[in-house]
């Protein structure tokens, strides 16, 4: 029961905050737009673009967390958590792709090379880029203290998405100054910084996402804490094998406890039992505990 009203929380989380990011990357992209239609900046165009896409990503990941909240059922035992995982690499593809089109285009102008037809963006374009700086963080720092609240990937990597766009407002910003300082080239220049800052982001939000779908195991320090949790127990004499996956944003874990080979199968399920509740009680994360009694003889 707990583990599904983690799920709902997720999600009714998860909903609010892209809802609040829809609104706000709406406003935000439509602004951009107009001022870089009347300042005559490509870079706050392409901002603009970049903008708009986390319209769709929000979208997306109001979809994955919410098939991913469901609950387990006869086809799928283990639940659906993975979904969120192909929510993140769907934003990863998009995210990529938006980044090398806004890169694409700001490469033609530069290597065109007839720089003095370039038309120098106005002061309006420069407001809009700081609007965007300051709003894109806000967005970012909201986003992520709820992604780590619930544990949601697919949130996290909708985070890096705004923070992705706070940096090509800061780069758009100087091409935008750079330009009216006599220099329009830097204004498509820009373009191409912010391109690569999208482009590594999506490489991060994959990367993530594919560790989770692949079984990684956890680190070193998590696994070490889950042996101490069940060495505590009374009647474990040691651990022999820990094995840990992750799957989606939950944990299973397989482990194997040596106990007194004296004791009766009531006696050492007992046991199992109460390793395999310490373990889900103290590590939120883990979604399920498979429990196995060796036995072991102790010298008289």
């Amino acid at each position: 029961m707990s583990n599904q009203n983690n799920k709902d929380n997720m999600e009714t989380v998860a909903m609010r905050v892209c809802i609040v990011s829809i609104f706000g990357n709406t406003i935000l992209s439509l602004i951009k737009l107009l001022a870089g239609v009347i300042a005559h900046s490509g870079a706050m165009v392409s901002d603009a673009v970049h903008s708009a896409s986390d319209v769709f990503s929000s979208i997306i990941v109001i979809v994955g967390v919410k098939l991913s909240a469901q609950a387990s059922d006869k086809e799928h035992p283990y639940g659906h958590e993975r979904l969120e995982c192909i929510a993140a690499l769907l934003l990863a593809n998009i995210l990529c792709l938006t980044g090398i089109g806004i890169g694409y285009g700001a490469v033609k102008n530069i290597i065109a090379g007839d720089y003095a037809h370039l038309q120098t963006p106005g002061l309006l374009a420069a407001a809009a880029a700081i609007l965007s700086i300051i709003s894109k963080e806000a967005m970012f720092q909201y986003t992520k203290y709820h992604a780590k609240r619930v544990d949601s990937g697919a949130l996290m990597a909708d985070a890096w998405h705004h923070r992705s766009d706070a940096f090509s407002s800061v780069g758009a910003l100087i091409g935008i100054v750079g330009a009216r300082l006599g220099f329009p080239v830097l204004d498509s220049i820009a373009s191409v910084v912010i391109c690569l800052f999208i482009v590594k982001a999506a490489y991060d939000i994959f990367m993530d996402a594919t560790d989770k779908m692949v079984d990684h195991a956890c680190d070193d320090a998590l696994e070490n804490e889950l042996r101490e949790c069940a060495c505590r127990e009374e009647g474990v004499l040691h651990v022999d094998i820990m094995r840990t996956r992750v799957f989606g944003n939950k944990i299973y874990v397989d482990i194997e406890i040596s106990a007194d080979g004296r004791k009766t199968l009531f006696e050492a399920h007992e046991i199992a039992e109460h390793v395999h509740d310490a373990i889900e009680r103290n590590f939120p994360k883990v979604k399920h505990v498979m429990v196995h009694v060796n036995p072991h003889l102790l010298s008289e």
